[in-house]
């Protein structure tokens, strides 16, 4: 009777153990998620992962999140990169002091081996290959410096390269800052202040940084379903959306302006106005250089010219309604 009311009460207490309470003296309570780790309840209809990582594979899963990629943000090491092309270009300066020392060497000799390796590469593999000393010192030192020199000169091609990439948007980074450092930062160790300085980080990808861009990001309503997760401004057109303004204002700065030939009487007045909407709008909506922009101008304003030009003979050419004799038909 008593083991039957002990595995009872066993089974009472297994199905009435509330989450509060601990089901062991020395079990540890997990502790809750912050709200920056929670999907919303509308992440599967995003295509979003449900399950939970963590550090390094967190912030990659994050990263991976923005179908721009502009969130590819990462450490240029400027000062590391300087130091190194600093250390190989000291390495080679010895190499060809050593080579410059060798060669005064052979000039000043008066061994003809000396002379002859000096001037013919076959003679010098092969005095080489058969043990003389000076020329399997020779030969060495030839090979550590194309050995060097073509890691030095990979590495300045590299970095002509990173020189070229742009720095983060100060909104994507300010986004993946209070990301990464929710209450607590992602990662540990020195890479959790990899976001720190600003002007060692670069972008794989931008996006537009023109004028027009800029305040359509500002100016578009947020998404309401975006979860936490995503960037914390995720406010902007999508790039085809971009590229359907951009054909509407050239649209209408080149029809409108032929259109208006007809309506508007001041030539001058058209040349202008349009001539210098054009301008502004080429300066707002694209990142091409001032050159450019006065060099569009310059042939939009030509095109004008010659519509306007042929507007004006054709109205001189063509009689008034007081012009036409009374006598002859209109058709």
């Amino acid at each position: 009777m008593q083991t039957r009311c002990t595995a009872t009460l066993g089974f009472v207490a297994r199905f009435s153990f509330q989450p509060d309470t601990p089901a062991h003296p020395n079990s540890v309570r997990p502790e809750p998620r912050h709200p920056s780790e929670q999907w919303s309840t509308n992440s599967s209809s995003l295509g979003l992962p449900n399950d939970r990582k963590e550090g390094f594979a967190n912030v990659a899963r994050w990263i991976a999140l923005d179908n721009d990629n502009e969130t590819f943000v990462y450490g240029k090491f400027d000062e590391l990169a300087a130091r190194n092309l600093l250390y190989l270009q000291s390495e080679l300066l010895v190499l060809e002091k050593q080579l410059n020392e060798l060669d005064k060497n052979d000039a000043n000799s008066e061994d003809l081996d000396l002379k002859d390796a000096a001037r013919t590469w076959e003679t010098l593999t092969q005095q080489s290959d058969t043990g003389n000393e000076e020329m399997r010192v020779r030969m060495d030192l030839i090979v550590r410096i194309r050995v060097k020199l073509k890691e030095y000169h990979e590495a300045l091609l590299l970095q002509s390269e990173i020189a070229k990439l742009k720095r983060p948007n100060k909104r994507v980074l300010d986004a993946y800052r209070q990301w990464f450092k929710k209450p607590h930062p992602v990662l540990g160790g020195q890479a959790k202040t990899f976001l720190d300085a600003s002007n060692d980080l670069v972008a794989l990808n931008t996006s537009e940084t023109d004028h027009l861009s800029l305040f359509l990001r500002r100016q578009w309503p947020a998404k309401a379903s975006a979860p936490i997760t995503e960037l914390i401004d995720v406010r902007g057109p999508s790039p085809s959306q971009f590229a359907v303004i951009s054909i509407l204002v050239a649209a209408v700065l080149l029809v409108g302006s032929i259109t208006s030939l007809y309506f508007v009487t001041n030539n001058a007045a058209k040349l202008a106005a349009f001539t210098a909407a054009f301008a502004l709008s080429v300066g707002l909506m694209t990142n091409v250089r001032r050159a450019e922009i006065f060099a569009a101008t310059a042939g939009y304003a030509a095109v004008l010219v010659v519509f306007v030009g042929g507007n004006i003979a054709n109205s001189q050419n063509v009689p008034t309604a007081r012009e036409w004799p009374r006598s002859s038909p209109i058709f």
